[in-house]
C-alpha cells in the first residue's frame, strides 16, 4: 500500500507526516507500541510523530510505514490546462492521466449534483462499457478537474473515445492530450 508524505501542517496544527502516520499504524490494525516495536523506536516518540510534537525525518517516516505494511511515494502533481471553450467556460484539459486502481476504474458510482442532473439514473456502473461511455460524457462536458480524476481511466477513455458523443470543441480540446498520452 502507498501513502503520500508531506512535512507542513494541517488542521489544529497537527503535521500532516503524523495524521499519515496514524492512519497508516490504524488501517494496519496496530497499536502505538506494536509498530513502535516493530520500527525498532519507543512508543512515546511514535505518539509524538502522530501529534506532531516531533517530525520525523524522512527516513524515519519511510521505516514506520514499512512497519505499517506501507510504502512512501511521491506522484506528480497534474495541472490542467483551458484547451478550449465550450458554452462559454473553459474546457480544461490534463496534462497528464494516472491510470485508476482497478476497483475505482470499474466501480459502481453514484454522480454529484452537478453532473446527476443531466441524467434519469445517477447511480451508474463503470464496469459496464455503456454506462462508463455515459460517465465519461458527463464528465468531460460538465465535470470539474477533480470529477476526471475521480471518474476517467485512461486507458478505459482511449478504448471509448471515437464512440464518445461530445460537442466538436470538447472533442478538439482532448483529441491532441490523448494523441500525446497513446500515440494516436
Amino acid at each position: 500500500m502507498a501513502v503520500a508524505y508531506s512535512n507542513r501542517y494541517g488542521p489544529g496544527g497537527r503535521s500532516i507526516s503524523g495524521g499519515l502516520l496514524t492512519q497508516a499504524r490504524q488501517r494496519a490494525g496496530l497499536s502505538k507500541a506494536e509498530l513502535a516495536r516493530r520500527s525498532a523506536t519507543s512508543r512515546p516518540t511514535v505518539s509524538a510523530y502522530e501529534h506532531g510534537a516531533k517530525s520525523p525525518t524522512l527516513e524515519t517516516a519511510q521505516r514506520l510505514l514499512d512497519a505499517a505494511g506501507f510504502e512512501l511515494t511521491i506522484a506528480a502533481r497534474p495541472s490542467f490546462t483551458e484547451a478550449g471553450t465550450y458554452r462559454g467556460a473553459p474546457v480544461l484539459v490534463p496534462d497528464q492521466m494516472p491510470s485508476l486502481a482497478p476497483h475505482q476504474a470499474l466501480a459502481l458510482v453514484e454522480l454529484p449534483r452537478h453532473l446527476a442532473r443531466y441524467v434519469i439514473r445517477s447511480v451508474r456502473d463503470l464496469a459496464v462499457r455503456a454506462d462508463r461511455i455515459r460517465v465519461y460524457e458527463l464528465v468531460l462536458r460538465e465535470g470539474t478537474p477533480d470529477d476526471v480524476w475521480r471518474y476517467i481511466d485512461p486507458i478505459l477513455l482511449i478504448e471509448v473515445f471515437d464512440e464518445l458523443n461530445l460537442p466538436k470543441a470538447i472533442r478538439e480540446a482532448w483529441e491532441p492530450a490523448v494523441a500525446r498520452w497513446y500515440g494516436r
